[in-house]
């Protein structure tokens, strides 16, 4: 009976295809109609599609007289509403067009599911009305987020601790640089809240609270040198950032020598930003092959899902010296049945000046043979070439960097690697140019 089971499944796998083949099929006859109206509509323009009718329940709105005068729009697959049901994410491509500089491509972001979005107003409504639904433009103006009036002077940290990652140990240190860096008003440069307008006050908090991805990269822009894509703008509940390139799961089967610069990198980005001039250690709480993406002509790894970052201040733990801040934090490594989890602490991660989950979460979750993602195993660094292999130190490193043996063990190997790595991409290099 077994032997047969192998034909059953393949059976069983061909009818779902056909099933699913067929249930498209009947969903693009039902919505022809919609299907034509689609590619004819740009619907970029319609306010209510890019939630601009809930400003200031919203996370800005500079770009908006591009969105309105048809300055973007959707790419092909984008502008068929149906296949939204597989786009849980609410990530689109598009195109941006400047007359004298031709059009390019960009990202644009809801910056959460729909179920997500919904929830944001139930919950404005019952702060404000204790209803889960109301008028949301009056009930904003009851909210925390506009008691932060005109009136206050400074954003400070016992007033947003705890709304989101980004937040959840600030110094005011970090809250001046949000603040002065904040893209969407016309007088960015002061760290003043007083200098912000009502709407554009809540506008910032609500981001902070929702999903700070957009203030991370206003924070820490790619203009400096920060490993993030760059902000550009947004309109209404839709952000719109710079396209990066393919995923870097595109790049799973690619030359060993691409993945070993590629694996260089991630390392890199790793120590950039545990140790930095600034002090401020950006902690990256979510790492997956979907998170990255890599450049199509300078081959650079940028990160592009910025929502799940902790940023702490460095000089501030110096100065208040709590308990331990001083003792080297070691990310434990645990066993997990899912894809991309990593195990960490955000309290000490807030507390130590000496920290490696940065290592760990690219180690564990990229590069090493730990690292699971869409049902495959082995990590970037999957089947190195024979004498590499042979040589056991590639996988020394990174089962060191992932699963320590020594006390300390991740922080010496992190550094071997990123060494190592670097000579094996300047050996490729040279093999090249001979």
């Amino acid at each position: 009976m077994l032997r047969y089971l192998p034909l059953k499944l393949g059976r069983l796998y061909r009818c779902l295809k056909l099933l699913l083949v067929v249930g498209l099929f009947v969903i693009l006859l039902m919505n022809t109609h919609n299907l034509f109206a689609s590619f004819q509509k740009n619907e970029l323009t319609d306010r209510r599609f890019i939630n601009l009718n809930k400003c200031p329940a919203c996370f800005g709105t500079s770009w908006c007289r591009k969105f309105m005068n048809g300055q973007v729009s959707f790419e092909t697959w984008g502008r068929l509403r149906f296949l939204d049901i597989f786009n849980v994410k609410n990530v689109y491509f598009a195109q941006y067009g400047e007359p004298r500089e031709g059009t390019r491509r960009v990202v644009l972001k809801r910056l959460g599911s729909n179920q997500e979005l919904a929830e944001i107003d139930q919950k404005i409504c019952k702060r404000a009305t204790g209803r889960p639904r109301c008028d949301l433009i009056q009930a904003m103006y009851k909210t925390e987020f506009a008691r932060i009036n005109g009136d206050v002077r400074l954003l400070t940290p016992e007033v947003v601790e705890g709304w989101s990652d980004l937040v959840h140990c600030p110094s005011q240190r970090l809250l001046d640089r949000v603040v002065r860096r904040y893209a969407e008003t016309k007088d960015s440069g002061s760290f003043l809240l007083k200098n912000l307008k009502d709407t554009e006050r809540m506008q910032l908090l609500m981001t902070l609270a929702f999903n700070p991805e957009p203030l991370v990269l206003q924070s820490f822009p790619s203009d400096e040198g920060w490993p993030f894509a760059k902000y550009l703008g947004a309109c209404g509940r839709v952000v719109a950032v710079n396209y990066v390139g393919e995923e870097l799961w595109s790049f799973y089967n690619a030359p060993w020598e691409k993945r070993v610069d590629l694996a260089r990198q991630l390392m890199d980005i790793a120590e950039q930003l545990t140790n930095n001039d600034f002090e401020f250690a950006l902690y990256l709480l979510d790492v997956s092959f979907d998170n990255f993406a890599v450049g199509p002509r300078d081959g650079k790894v940028i990160v592009v899902d910025a929502e799940n970052v902790l940023v702490a201040d460095k000089r501030l733990i110096k100065q208040n010296k709590p308990e331990n801040y001083d003792v080297w934090y070691e990310s434990r490594f645990e066993e997990c049945d899912r894809e991309a989890c990593l195990s960490f602490s955000k309290d000490s991660l807030c507390s130590r000046v000496t920290v490696d989950h940065n290592y760990y979460a690219v180690c564990q979750n990229l590069l090493s043979r730990y690292a699971t993602w869409r049902g495959t195993t082995g990590g970037l660094l999957h089947d190195p070439p024979a004498h590499i292999a042979k040589d056991g130190q590639l996988d020394a490193l990174l089962d060191e960097c992932t699963k320590p043996k020594k006390r300390y063990g991740r922080f010496q190997a992190a550094k071997e690697l990123r060494e190592y790595l670097t000579q094996l991409a300047a050996a490729s290099v040279s093999a090249t140019a001979r």
